[in-house]
Formats: structure tokens, C-alpha cells, sequence
């Protein structure tokens, strides 16, 4: 049994604004395509893909765990660690980045502390996912740190 994060508003807002845009672009390539112009089609019909991939990978998102382990999977970066190399799992206070951009604010984090590596950031509570719901972000920190007490301890 495998367990997430589940989505924020602001995460699946972002995904919904990006799947609208590609709307928009895939009709720019059929009437580009009508037009005759296949190449600027194609194009378009490339930007659109790319920007379906984007809003699904908005949507992959977050901490992933399982009995095997743990999954962080960011926008372009994925890292799965299996319970045997993870370290120790905790909420800290400091300052976070909010809603993943460059602007930080004190606030709380799940952090994950990895042998020989430096600790890794899995969730704040203000990033999409729990943007003003704490109680939220306390749950799925509570269940992160529940199976990382439950798999990490038959090391």
C-alpha cells in the first residue's frame, strides 16, 4: 500500500491554468493547420504538449511513500530513498519558501534527514499543497513521520 500528499487548491489551480492555455494552443494549431501552415501546427501542437506534461507533472507532485520507501517528486527533480537510508523525519520551524517562490517567511517544515547528505525539504505549509490549511499540513506531516516511524524502525 503507497500513500501522497494529496493536491493543494493552489497546485491544481496552476495545473487548471496551464491546461486552459494548452486548450488555447491546440485551436491555434487547428486553424493554423486549416490555414495550410503544417509546420507552425506541429509547433503549436509541440508547445501544447509540452505544456499538458507541465500541468501533470504539477499535479505528480510531493511525498510519495510506500513500505520500500520514500518518493520526493519536484518539478524537474526526483528523489526515492528507500527507509533504510533515511535518517530521521521532523517538523521544524524556519523559513520557507512561499508557494515555491523565492520569497521566504517563518513557518513550519517536514525535513527529512538523510545519511551523509544534507537534510531534504518535503513539505511546508506554505507551498500549494497547504497554503492556509494548517491542520492539513500537520496531518500529512503526522502520516509522513507515522511511516517513517513504522518502516524506518525494521531497519
Amino acid at each position: 500500500m503507497a500513500a501522497s500528499v494529496p493536491s493543494g487548491p493552489w497546485r491544481v489551480g496552476g495545473a487548471a491554468l496551464l491546461l486552459l492555455l494548452a486548450s488555447f494552443v491546440l485551436l491555434a494549431a487547428m486553424v493554423i493547420a486549416f490555414a495550410g501552415a503544417l509546420a507552425g501546427a506541429a509547433g503549436c501542437f509541440g508547445i501544447a504538449a509540452l505544456l499538458i506534461c507541465g500541468a501533470l507533472r504539477i499535479l505528480r507532485m510531493g511525498a510519495w511513500v510506500s513500505g520500500h520507501g520514500l518518493r520526493h517528486v519536484a518539478l524537474f527533480s526526483t528523489t526515492t530513498l528507500p527507509w533504510a537510508k533515511v535518517k530521521a523525519l521532523r517538523t521544524a520551524q524556519q523559513p520557507v519558501r512561499w508557494l515555491g517562490l523565492p520569497r521566504t517567511v517563518q513557518g513550519q517544515a517536514l525535513v527529512l534527514v538523510r545519511e551523509g547528505d544534507e537534510p531534504l525539504t518535503l513539505l511546508t505549509d506554505h507551498n500549494g499543497d497547504f497554503l492556509s490549511r494548517v491542520e492539513a499540513f500537520e496531518r500529512a506531516a503526522d502520516t509522513i513521520e507515522a511511516w517513517g516511524a513504522e518502516y524506518g524502525a525494521q531497519r
